[in-house]
């Protein structure tokens, strides 16, 4: 074997630990050197626990290029390929190279704040602009820099393909099949009176168009939260949010198919 560090990272469940200790025993025994932090120099990233783990993982390896595979120890397990159960079976596939890597793609956001100040953000799953809560906002929403509407309410999430079936659908979003590279935006309780009009279902855009928006008043805080990980701003002068460079390389392995997952999961 050419390289044989993996780095195994998990949640601290005390289900999570033992699969660590077992799997680490197994790969340790098989000639791998097995780290508790990423290293560049690692084949693999291992992630044990469930879908929030993964993103947790994906973060602070900042999006690696080093193919991941997830070990489901959850609920869901979206992103999870591996049952605890099926630890040989795994070892013996990868060293086998009898698996594919799904690229997925991801969001980012930029912030530029009165002051000139720029911020990025980058989700996996999805980004939500959003103001204070309990607190409806008001947006000017352009795509490609042209005028789109003006929106009203607690605020829109931008998902990727893969974050489809995440926060995205509990809002009523489509599911998307990862293959797929697009930006599809999903309004949070949008307002849709006389006096504001608002679109109220997702709206689906290329990878290649931008996403504009532009605070009603530049005195209003407005939250971030990619992925789960909230940052508030003030004096926000405009957001653009567009597909990012970055991608995951996640591990599928033969038996792999996205739309039996779906029905699995929510059927």
């Amino acid at each position: 074997m050419e390289n044989t560090i993996i780095s195994i990272f998990t949640n601290e469940t005390e289900l999570s630990k033992d699969v660590k200790s077992m799997l680490t025993k197994k790969l340790i025994n098989r000639g791998y050197t097995v780290m508790s932090e990423y290293s560049c120099d690692a084949s693999l990233i291992i992630c044990i626990g469930g879908d929030g783990a993964f993103l947790e993982t994906i973060h602070k390896c900042d999006f690696p290029d080093t193919p991941i595979v997830g070990i489901n120890t959850g609920h869901l397990g979206f992103f999870q390929e591996v049952l605890p159960e099926d630890f040989d079976k795994f070892i013996v596939d990868y060293e086998n190279n009898d698996y594919t890597l799904q690229k997925l793609s991801t969001v980012m956001c930029t912030v530029t704040t009165s002051e000139g100040t720029v911020n990025r953000h980058t989700g996996l799953n999805e980004i939500t602009i959003t103001g204070r809560k309990s607190y409806s906002i008001h947006f000017d929403i352009s795509i490609g820099g042209k005028p789109i509407e003006k929106f009203s309410g607690d605020g829109i999430l931008v998902a990727t393909s893969a974050g489809s079936t995440a926060y995205n659908y509990s809002l009523g979003g489509s599911i998307v099949d990862p293959r797929l590279e697009l930006l599809q935006v999903t309004p949070l309780a949008p307002m849709n009176t006389t006096a504001y009009r608002s679109f109220t279902s997702s709206i689906l855009l290329p990878d290649d168009l931008t996403l504009g928006v532009i605070p009603e008043s530049s005195e209003n805080r407005i939250y971030i939260t990619n992925d789960g990980i909230e940052t508030g701003y003030s004096n926000v002068k405009e957001i653009e949010v567009s597909a990012s460079d970055k991608h995951v390389n996640l591990i599928r392995f033969n038996d792999y198919d996205f739309w039996n997952k779906v029905k699995d999961k929510f059927l």
